[in-house]
């Protein structure tokens, strides 16, 4: 699963004893050498699939992590891209990696400005700045319950009209090993933050595609699913690979938390 470069079993010990944030700082120097980084082959499909959408002005990477999501950026967006992140390890890393990118970069055109921003994305410093925000591999982090307000969030965060997109995989079915791997994963974690303090909250399998599309819509969104055809069909037809669409509709007013 990991190159020789990626952390060794203790270090991901100590990561997994630790809090989300510490715990992402540990394991930054080593996370593009581990399986947790979207794989290119996710982030060109969704390249793809957005790019008719556009061209957008000001995107936002929301969990941006060590940066991957902003090749998906600086490929769709005129004016700049942001990426937003709590731990400051992941940004620090992100910061050289986009240093050296803009150094060739500018050997060759201009593209968007970036910025980078430490915050929590359930309490993001922006209002009305994006019309583009996108996320990749993130919402393991957030409990259900979490979600409307990060919804909102991200609500506030886009232009009306804007539009708020994630890819989604099919989940594995029940008859594979993929199934009781993220079963017996999450599991673990939950015994893990029912006895250890600080929690280290990951969870694969409490994000449903129903109830986050619920969700989105209660949040003022339009929501809407596009096949990401590179990554096939399952044997029911279905895709195996979606991006969740989420349009911040125009004249509405979101409903407030009470």
């Amino acid at each position: 699963m990991f190159s020789p470069e990626g952390p060794t079993l203790r270090e991901l010990a100590v990561q997994a004893l630790s809090s989300v944030e510490h715990g992402y700082d540990l394991l930054a120097p080593k996370f593009d050498h581990t399986p947790f980084r979207t794989p290119d082959a996710v982030l060109e499909a969704v390249a793809k699939a957005l790019d008719p959408l556009g061209p957008f002005e000001d995107g936002l990477d929301l969990c941006c992590g060590t940066g991957a999501g902003l090749e998906v950026l600086t490929g769709l967006c005129r004016g700049s891209v942001t990426g937003v992140d709590f731990s400051a390890g992941m940004l620090e890393v992100a910061r050289r990696r986009s240093a050296g990118a803009a150094r060739g970069q500018r050997a060759r055109t201009a593209g968007p400005d970036i910025a980078w921003v430490r915050a929590d994305a359930r309490a993001l410093p922006f209002t009305a700045a994006f019309d583009l925000v996108v996320s990749f591999g993130a919402f393991g982090h957030f409990l259900p319950r979490e979600l409307p307000g990060l919804f909102a969030q991200v609500h506030a965060a886009l232009r009306p009209g804007g539009r708020f997109a994630f890819p989604v995989l099919a989940p594995p079915r029940p008859s594979g090993l993929a199934f009781w791997m993220l079963l017996g994963f999450d599991a673990v974690m939950r015994v893990r933050n029912a006895v250890w303090r600080p929690p280290f909250v990951m969870y694969y399998r409490s994000f449903r595609l129903g109830d986050v599309m619920g969700e989105l819509t209660r949040a003022g969104f339009a929501v809407e699913l596009r096949a990401l055809p590179e990554f096939g069909r399952r044997d029911d037809g279905s895709p195996r690979a979606r991006l969740v669409v989420a349009r911040r509709r125009t004249g509405v007013t979101r409903p407030q938390e009470g």
